[in-house]
């Protein structure tokens, strides 16, 4: 640019000067000047082309960076599904401990719960079979559910009956203080029985006492009458039973149960204190589940559950390991899909 208005300038002299005295001076001039202004912008693109093209690397840096990330990222969800499936091999070497634990304990023989082993921490005697003796208090039952229960492959709701086991005042072998038993499933029909009855017995509480009237005639009776009068209430009958069951925990509902209502008596999953606590209990208070085979089949509810079903999971490590390969072959598809997107396609000849 300064060699053009140089060139620009000259002329501009030389045409003052000359163009009235010297007419081949301004002819020469007219012949001369553009070449010369076409030397110097050529010269000028070279020198501006040549600059630009000495620091190639500042122009591609950011296209160079942009690709290599690019490429990256396509071998991201390889890396995250092999990286599942690892954790799977973990969570199967976990499950078969727990299922090996809770199989070793059950088999050891039932230990009995009353004076001697009440001072034992229940967390630590979890899947422990005891022997129980005491006497239900089944107006306190609490019903969990709904349940599922398949029988002849019909599947029936019905719920698991949560009753508090209570001592036997002058029996040393029965529990020396309430314990919660699970002692197992129930039909809908059978709950709603047991609640029709309890409110029963509610409205017959509620009634008002005799009149005054009925008392006189029964005085009088009681004069003329030589029987001698019948007690007005007879001490109610403790039955005693004796179970078999094994010592449990809450359980971990998941996000899709709903949470427990105790105010309206609607329990979806077992949450021993709170339960406990709904029963007039100790939020500490034992919580056992029945395992009792022994089912009469004149009285065949509620059903005890299976012990073989606590070493039972949801998700079993053969579970686990098809997990596994699932999330590997996933992995290995993808990232055979990355390579083949990268790879430099051949030029056809």
């Amino acid at each position: 640019m300064k060699n053009m208005k140089w060139a620009a300038s000259i002329s501009k002299t030389l045409v003052k000067t000359n163009h009235n005295h010297n007419p081949s001076l301004k002819s020469l001039h007219s012949q001369l000047l553009p070449r010369f202004l076409t030397t110097t912008t050529t010269t000028s693109s070279s020198s501006t082309l040549s600059s630009i093209d000495q620091n190639p690397s500042s122009h591609h840096q950011g296209e160079n960076a942009r690709g290599i990330w690019s490429k990256m990222l396509l071998f991201v969800p390889g890396a995250i599904t092999f990286g599942l499936g690892t954790w799977q091999i973990f969570r199967r070497q976990d499950k078969i401990k727990m299922l090996d634990y809770r199989k070793e304990r059950l088999e050891m023989d039932p230990i009995k719960f009353n004076a001697t082993s009440a001072n034992e921490n229940p967390s630590t005697m979890e899947f422990r079979k005891v022997q129980c003796r005491g006497s239900f208090d089944e107006k306190k039952s609490i019903y969990v559910g709904p349940r599922s229960r398949s029988i002849s492959g019909v599947t029936e709701n019905g719920y698991y009956v949560i009753t508090p086991l209570l001592p036997i005042s002058g029996d040393p072998e029965s529990v020396q203080y309430p314990i919660l038993v699970n002692r197992g499933w129930v039909p809908r029909s059978w709950r709603d029985k047991a609640l029709d009855s309890s409110e029963d017995a509610e409205k017959a509480n509620n009634l008002p006492s005799s009149s005054p009237t009925d008392g006189e005639k029964r005085s009088t009776w009681r004069f003329w009458s030589k029987s001698p009068e019948r007690a007005k209430e007879e001490a109610p009958t403790v039955k005693s039973v004796e179970i078999v069951g094994v010592i449990r925990e809450s359980e971990n509902p998941s996000i899709f149960v709903p949470a427990n209502d105790p105010a309206s008596g609607q329990w979806f999953y077992v949450d021993v204190p709170a339960i406990a606590q709904a029963a007039g209990l100790p939020k500490n208070t034992l919580y056992i589940e029945d395992i009792n085979e022994n089912v009469s089949a004149s009285n065949p509810y509620p059903v005890p559950k299976d012990a073989n079903t606590l070493i039972r999971s949801s998700v079993m490590p053969q579970d686990h390991l098809n997990y596994m390969m699932t999330w590997y072959s996933l992995s290995a598809a993808v990232t055979f899909m990355a390579y083949k997107r990268l790879k430099p396609r051949r030029s056809r000849t």
